[in-house]
């Protein structure tokens, strides 16, 4: 079993950067795949971007490669999402998802646990 729990997210003018952290619980996390996903108002679940178990592998949608970048430290069971040059269209709840398949996937299905959320907001 693994906990979520993310944080880190806020109110950002059009631009402005946020860096989300989402901790997690549990001895196994550096075996896990991670990944953040984000849902707007009235939209399904998406897929943001992906990170293999060692960090040598990062996977983007297209609409953030350039400005998201995904990383995670194993020491402390904590995976960032650094989101730079935000964009109203970015606004949505993010959530932090952990797959313990090994592969990077950007399919919902394939992740096992999830987070609760953290609102982001970027106004124009």
């Amino acid at each position: 079993q693994v906990t979520l729990v993310e944080s880190g997210g806020g109110l950002v003018q059009a631009g402005g950067s946020l860096r989300l952290s989402c901790a997690a619980s549990g001895r196994t996390f550096s075996s896990y795949v991670m990944g953040w996903f984000r849902q707007a108002p009235g939209k399904e679940r998406e897929f943001v971007a992906a990170i293999s178990w060692s960090g040598g592998s990062t996977y983007y949608r297209d609409s953030v490669k350039g400005r998201f970048t995904i990383s995670r430290d194993n020491a402390k069971n904590t995976v960032y999402l650094q989101m730079n040059n935000l964009k109203p269209e970015d606004t949505a709840v993010y959530y932090c998802a952990a797959d313990r398949a090994g592969w990077i996937s950007a399919r919902r299905d394939d992740y096992d646990y999830w987070g609760q959320g953290t609102q982001v907001t970027v106004s124009s």
